[in-house]
């Protein structure tokens, strides 16, 4: 595999600020990592820090595991145990580790659109990755599910993409339909029509789970996200799973080169059946490997920048 062209980026916040281009490198660049490519960096260290204000496992130590597989200094934060509880800004905490030195933070946190006032910041010097803010978007994860599909099809134009579930709470949903739809992909949704806005409609169309199950290349799941809903649900799991989620069935009617995927954590028999998780069509394992890789080149890419 050739070498990628060399990118830099002074943030990585949303993939709306990156070209066609830069999404391109940025997914063949995790490949080249995924098969062995090293990272040779500009100066002997870098600092980066993990400020995680949501609970994570995969996205977090997905970021971890690529720092490390980089050489790079990661300096220990965690957010229970830190001055925040003192009452101290998300602000004033980037300010301290500007001040110590820190070259990157990568961030999660529930205030959507959070990273503004960090990157407008005069004084603030670290660069600024965005690991997920609130409903808004995810990056990273949307780079990860790129790379997962471009894997599989080496292509994006005129691939048909549902993406089924909790589409309104999701900030996976929304990065990934920005972007597939620039690409060239089809985008179809569905699911329950309550967790659904029109002003998704620039980007695809909602249909019922059965009309669409036939016709996909790609079945992206998404996960209820109980806890950015009131409580209010007006059906159980079981009922959610027959009415809008990947039975068996459903999977039967797959065409047989299309793939399932699914940003996990999964609520099995939920949004897809238990066995379907390891499926021969299953990319849900591929993703998250595919993770440590594309977030190596978001880090590669962000200390380009800083050069």
């Amino acid at each position: 595999m050739s070498k990628s062209k060399r990118i830099s980026l002074k943030h990585f916040v949303t993939v709306e600020s990156l070209s066609n281009a830069e999404i391109l490198g940025l997914i063949k660049r995790g490949a080249e990592f995924k098969y062995g490519a090293k990272f040779i960096p500009e100066k002997e260290e870098y600092f980066v820090s993990n400020l995680f204000f949501e609970n994570s496992t995969r996205t977090l130590n997905s970021f971890v595991v690529a720092e490390k597989k980089m050489n790079l200094k990661v300096l220990p934060f965690d957010a229970g145990h830190s001055s925040v509880q003192k009452g101290e800004t998300l602000y004033d905490t980037v300010l301290t580790l500007s001040a110590l030195g820190v070259d990157v933070c990568v961030i999660r946190h529930s205030q959507q659109d959070y990273y503004h006032e960090l990157i407008q910041s005069k004084t603030i010097q670290p660069a600024i990755i965005n690991g997920g803010d609130g409903s808004g978007q995810h990056p990273s994860q949307c780079l990860l599910d790129l790379m997962t599909i471009y894997e599989e099809f080496h292509y994006f134009e005129n691939l048909n993409v549902a993406i089924i579930g909790d589409i309104t709470h999701s900030r996976v949903a929304k990065s990934n339909m920005q972007v597939l739809k620039r690409l060239g992909a089809n985008i179809y949704f569905s699911g329950p029509t309550e967790w659904y806005s029109n002003q998704f409609n620039v980007y695809g169309e909602h249909q019922e789970i059965d009309e669409l199950i036939p016709k996909m290349d790609v079945v992206m799941l998404l996960r209820v996200q109980h806890e950015r809903h009131d409580g209010t649900e007006s059906f159980s799991k079981e009922d959610y799973h027959q009415k809008y989620g990947l039975t068996i069935a459903r999977e039967k009617k797959m065409k047989q080169a299309a793939i399932i995927m699914h940003p996990a954590p999964v609520n099995r028999d939920v949004e897809i059946a238990s066995v379907l998780v390891e499926s021969l069509k299953s990319r849900i394992v591929a993703q998250m490997t595919n993770g440590v890789f594309v977030r190596m080149a978001i880090l590669e890419a962000i200390l380009n920048g800083k050069t």
